[in-house]
């Protein structure tokens, strides 16, 4: 267990039920980890890639089309292969740190759940010994009063 979920998961038992995991979890993030889960955000939805084509589109227009010979990346479009590859280049890593961070929130998650099912289950067990002892307190009763 890495140090982040031991640290989280004592806070969690100090701080009882009270507190959502996931501001614990939250409270704990860095900046480069928020920027992460933003970028991951952002470059995995809809919008971004949308308008992503919209802007190749537009580039290889304005390079082929509108500008025709006195295009500044003519077709092939190298510069906005360079271009790319760059933003796959950093991107890449960032939304495998995303991934990782939410990998370990939710180890996090299943810690809580586990120690969770631990209390549950203890607490059930004692309420069970209680009722045994009531029902034998019950049946004590019952057999002293048909006695006499």
């Amino acid at each position: 267990m890495n140090t982040t979920i031991r640290f989280l998961t004592q806070s969690w038992r100090r701080d009882g039920v009270r507190r959502d995991a996931n501001e614990l979890f939250a409270e704990r993030l860095t900046f480069g980890e928020r920027l992460a889960d933003r970028v991951a955000a952002i470059g995995g939805s809809w919008g971004f890639i949308i308008g992503f084509g919209l802007f190749l589109g537009l580039w290889a227009v304005t390079n082929t089309v509108l500008l025709g010979m006195r295009a500044f990346d003519p077709f092939p479009f190298i510069f906005l292969n360079l271009m790319l590859s760059m933003l796959a280049a950093l991107q890449a890593p960032i939304i495998m740190m995303s991934q990782n961070r939410q990998a370990a929130k939710d180890r996090f998650d299943a810690r809580l759940d586990y120690e969770t099912n631990l209390r549950a289950e203890a607490q059930i067990e004692a309420l069970h010994e209680k009722i045994d002892a009531l029902t034998e307190t019950v049946m004590r009763l019952t057999l002293e009063n048909k006695a006499a």
